[in-house]
């Protein structure tokens, strides 16, 4: 008889508990994500710079593979404009 009281005490305990969210912070430095622009696919159809939708050169390249496109870095990243202060 115990061990049933216990048991449906232990119950009502993690029924309870696993509803309530965690107060405790991440540790470790943050994830950044990287922009979903890296690269272009580019070719015949595209232009240039292409379609730049790209966060990884792998998902560029499984776009482009089968047809006559190719993988580019994005020009924005790649030549960024210099900024230049009044005269």
């Amino acid at each position: 008889m115990r061990q049933m009281m216990f048991l449906g005490i232990a119950a009502l305990v993690v029924i309870a508990t696993s509803g309530t969210p965690s107060l405790a912070r991440p540790r470790g430095p943050a994830v950044v994500a990287a922009p979903p622009d890296l690269y272009c696919l580019q070719g015949r159809i595209w232009g240039y710079p292409g379609n730049c939708q790209f966060a990884t050169y792998w998902q560029c390249a499984a776009t482009a593979s089968g047809t006559d496109a190719y993988c580019g870095p994005n020009p924005y990243y790649l030549f960024p404009r210099e900024h230049r202060g009044y005269y």
